[in-house]
């Protein structure tokens, strides 16, 4: 199954990362790659520590905001999917999470054609989450389950930002 968590609202990630650790206390492996992202934030931390039917690695270097993706920024994220496609055919993995993988899409480091080609070469008992802002449509057609997180109200917009152990 293919699953994808998009929308503007917060928990995306968080999602993804919950199926992650239901997926690893059932005894399945889990891979969980992250696109564009550069840093593992405290979330990540923990399941490196006290998790490891759950492998993660950054593929990314950091966000868009204020800058144009850099050559580093392509390569960071094609080799995040050749890894991801050789891991996804080595049997070894139940659940592999793309997150932030339609961001990598939206700033054409990764096509929707390349992805979908992926997605149709994955074993049938492999379940693959694909997180992230404004999912592509054809990738919404292509999933098994489609999950929107909607904001209706964030404390980020009254002048509040991040926080620890709450946004990172």
């Amino acid at each position: 199954m293919i699953h994808i968590y998009t929308g503007n609202g917060k928990g995306k990630t968080t999602a993804a990362i919950g199926l992650a650790v239901r997926s690893a206390g059932a005894g399945k492996k889990v891979f969980f790659g992250q696109f564009v992202k550069d840093m593992a934030y405290n979330e990540v931390a923990l399941i490196r520590r006290q998790i490891p039917q759950i492998e993660h690695e950054l593929f990314g270097r950091g966000c868009f905001f204020g800058r144009k993706p850099e050559q580093e920024d392509y390569d960071a994220a094609r080799n995040g999917l050749d890894k991801i496609k050789k891991i996804t055919h080595s049997g070894d993995y139940q659940l592999i999470i793309m997150d932030e993988l339609n961001i990598a899409i939206q700033y054409n480091l990764l096509t929707v054609e390349e992805i979908l080609s992926f997605l149709d070469s994955v074993p049938p008992d492999t379940e693959v989450v694909i997180t992230g802002r404004n999912a592509r449509q054809e990738l919404i057609d292509r999933a098994d389950l489609v999950t929107e997180m909607k904001e209706i109200k964030h404390y980020f917009n009254e002048g509040i930002t991040s926080r620890e152990g709450i946004e990172y």
